[in-house]
């Protein structure tokens, strides 16, 4: 499932496994947990220079294609003027050493590349190279109720594997549609952060299906791909703050009504395949709670779904918990 996604939103190290529970039957988080232990899976910068959760092999491959996204975001932030006085690829070379003796904070880093460049923000000599190099974060953190420091070493150290320099931009484009189509160039654009898609689109365009919305845009997808009816219903989902369902796609109105939209990237409660509202669970002595906040009034049997749901996620997230209990707010 997280290659099919091809990636899934990990700035909140939690956030990968309420999107894998609420895609997977049967999930359980110490599978995912294991293999972040096992490094078969790592968490680090790539679409749109965001810290997904990808396998490893995917990110061996994808990391080399999105070189440029990173160094553009990197060039609009106040770390590059910081430093474009300095010699890169010297100060790259410096926090690879660094990364590979050991994983560290960038805090730790940036006091340590400080001794070589006084004067310069630390911060921001630490910001340059976790842009720029391939870094991933290591375990603990991003472990399932565990947290661990934002140390990072670069995906050969932590792997022992090299990236894939050759990999291609056109599978790339196929892949995302497999998990994303129908879907307009703009839309992989959003998704990755990647320039030149019209280009890459135009060679492989005969090997694609094309729709056409009701705003004239065009939609691309794979030949092969079933168009689900409108009428088949769409059980609730419990999405978490971050998910590529939401953020993968330049036109976001698919899952909006009019009028309703995120007070705040919480978890968010699709109903019918709509956002319908945000969610947040807390954890503490009196048990687990689950506290739905409906923005858009939903029908008697919509929102039984949606608690009964609510109910399953903390059954299986939070066995241990002393007491559960599921709240709802807002329209009823």
């Amino acid at each position: 499932m997280i290659e099919h996604v091809f990636g899934m939103q990990a700035q909140n190290p939690h956030d990968p496994y309420f999107a894998l529970w609420s895609r997977l039957r049967n999930f359980a988080a110490s599978d995912l947990s294991a293999m972040i232990e096992d490094r078969q899976a790592v968490r680090g910068p790539l679409m749109r220079a965001t810290i997904h959760l990808v396998t490893t092999a995917d990110f061996l491959s994808l990391r080399p294609q999105l070189q440029t996204v990173c160094a553009r975001t990197l060039g609009s932030t106040a770390f590059a003027k910081d430093t474009e006085h300095l010699d890169r690829e010297t100060l790259l070379e410096a926090g690879r050493s660094l990364l590979e003796d050991q994983s560290m904070t960038r805090a730790e880093l940036g006091r340590l590349l400080e001794g070589r460049w006084p004067g310069v923000p630390p911060n921001s000599l630490a910001q340059v190279v976790t842009y720029l190099l391939p870094v991933v974060q290591v375990p603990p953190r991003g472990l399932w109720q565990q947290s661990g420091p934002a140390a990072w070493t670069t995906i050969e150290r932590h792997t022992g594997s090299e990236l894939v320099i050759e990999s291609s931009v056109e599978d790339t484009v196929r892949r995302y549609l497999a998990a994303f189509g129908p879907a307009s160039i703009s839309d992989v654009r959003a998704w990755s952060g990647l320039p030149g898609l019209r280009d890459i689109v135009k060679e492989i365009r005969p090997q694609l299906r094309s729709y056409t919305d009701d705003k004239g845009v065009e939609l691309l997808d794979l030949p092969e791909a079933t168009l689900i009816d409108a009428d088949v219903p769409s059980p609730p989902r419990f999405l978490p703050e971050y998910d590529n369902v939401l953020l993968g796609h330049s036109d976001r109105s698919r899952f909006f009504l009019e009028g309703i939209v995120p007070s705040g990237w919480r978890g968010n409660l699709l109903i019918d395949g709509l956002f319908s509202g945000a969610w947040k669970v807390s954890n503490g002595k009196a048990g687990a709670l689950l506290e739905i906040d409906l923005k858009r009034k939903a029908t008697r049997s919509e929102l039984q779904a949606a608690v009964e749901e609510a109910e399953r996620l903390l059954t299986v997230a939070y066995a241990g918990a002393t007491g559960r209990e599921v709240t709802v707010l807002g329209p009823g």
